[in-house]
């Protein structure tokens, strides 16, 4: 890391999400924060006569850092799969200068004890910032609440089984309740688990082709209903993971209209691929939730664009070779997104799909304000989180390349553009490309 205690990030283009602009401008950097965002030629040039270090973004755009939330890290329990040392610097890599860590370790995330240990590992291991996420219920069975208390103390930003869904409305109602009086993050994976056990493709003609169990979207919008539902009677705050249907669409936006404290989410993966990309049974396509029909893909794009839908994520999902080389339906479901993240979701902005602006409010500003931190804001007094990115250069991407340990990537070999130029966490360079 290279300190940047009175730097001057000039000649950019800075994407502000909160203003929803894109302008020329530069970006004055003191002792990890943003002291001054300057977009007037003139008080650029007095400012850069004073300041201790100049660096010229050559035009390309300035945004704050993503914050990244749901990203599965090996350890404990997988460091085969990704450590915070390979996690982080893939997240580096990618624009992401806040990792927000999913609890579905071996063994899960569920105690005080085990928290401590993953912030330990994540201080020591990550150039970027780390805020672990604990389990909703013990072992992530959906059976007993843990200590959501406790963990709060410990470090827990949200309450999550993450993939996980909990059976028992009961026991769910229950920690709901719990968390509401504490004030607490709950995040739900918006499945049923009954009509999508077993299931790895969107129900359909493609599906039937393929001869794939499938499951209807209808599980979707049914498991978010009931969660509504108790959201609405204990009062918690609540963000679901993935919204992947247009059929959920309607629940979600009536939660809003109602005053539910309510947001959602939405995969990389979701927003530019469809279930044709599966093809012939290639394995680093398979997903949770699986890949949807492409009328889905584009009412979620139009639902990210509007608002409706207010967070996107890479939903890193490390697996080994061994886990994906199998038959399809026995193929382990995920793939790695970190490094990936912001150049496949430039496919949107170049297909004119989204803006720069609504693309970082829903990568930086949302997610954090959603967990309450102070970063996500190319303002005065933010912490000094920031990418620096060419959304023009051509790559192809070489999953053999990527800084995680797992090279599951649906984008190998995919022609991409957007490239990460340089990532800055509290004022300091943690990445810059050769």
């Amino acid at each position: 890391m290279t300190p940047a205690s009175g730097t001057l990030m000039h000649n950019a283009r800075l994407i502000d999400p909160d203003a929803g602009s894109d302008t020329p401008g530069a970006v004055l950097i003191e002792a990890g924060k943003i002291t001054k965002v300057l977009t007037q030629p003139l008080e650029i040039e007095a400012v850069k006569l004073s300041a201790d270090n100049l660096v010229d973004c050559g035009g390309a755009c300035l945004a704050p850092g993503i914050v990244d939330i749901g990203v599965k890290v090996g350890e404990p329990g997988e460091r085969h799969k990704e450590s915070y040392g390979t996690a982080g610097q893939a997240a580096a890599a990618g624009g992401v200068t806040t990792l927000v860590t999913r609890p579905d370790t071996s063994p899960p995330i569920d105690t005080p004890e085990a928290l401590e240990f993953i912030r330990r590992r994540a201080n020591e291991a990550a150039p970027v910032n780390v805020l672990p996420m604990a389990a909703l219920t013990k072992g992530r069975a959906g059976q007993e609440m843990t200590e959501i208390g406790f963990l709060m103390d410990a470090g827990a930003v949200a309450f999550t089984d993450a993939m996980s869904v909990c059976r028992d409305t009961r026991v769910l109602a229950r920690a709901m309740t719990y968390a509401a009086g504490l004030g607490a993050l709950v995040i739900c994976h918006p499945q049923d688990p009954v009509l999508s056990q077993g299931a790895v493709a969107t129900s359909g003609k493609f599906a039937s082709l393929r001869g794939l169990p499938a499951v209807s979207p209808m599980a979707e919008r049914m498991a978010l209903d009931r969660d509504m539902a108790l959201v609405e009677m204990t009062g918690v705050r609540y963000h679901a993971d993935q919204i992947t249907t247009a059929r959920a669409l309607p629940a979600l936006e009536r939660a809003k209209d109602n005053g539910l404290d309510v947001t959602a989410g939405v995969s990389m993966h979701h927003l530019t691929l469809n279930e044709f990309d599966v093809a012939d049974y290639r394995t680093f396509f398979k997903l949770t939730p699986p890949l949807r029909a492409e009328d889905d893909r584009a009412a979620i794009v139009a639902a990210l664009r509007s608002g409706l839908i207010d967070i996107i994520g890479s939903f890193h999902t490390p697996q080994d070779e061994e886990s994906k080389r199998l038959p399809f339906e026995a193929a382990a479901s995920g793939a790695v997104g970190l490094e990936t993240l912001l150049p496949v979701l430039m496919r949107l902005y170049h297909a004119e799909e989204i803006d720069l602006p609504t693309l970082f409010r829903a990568l930086s500003l949302n997610p954090a304000r959603r967990l309450g931190l102070d970063c996500g804001r190319l303002a005065a007094g933010a912490p000094a989180d920031l990418v620096l990115f060419d959304p023009d250069k051509p790559l192809v991407l070489d999953r053999f390349k990527l800084r995680s340990k797992s090279k599951n990537t649906p984008f190998d070999g995919a022609r991409l553009q957007g490239k990460v130029l340089k990532t800055v966490v509290a004022g300091k360079t943690v990445y810059e490309s050769s």
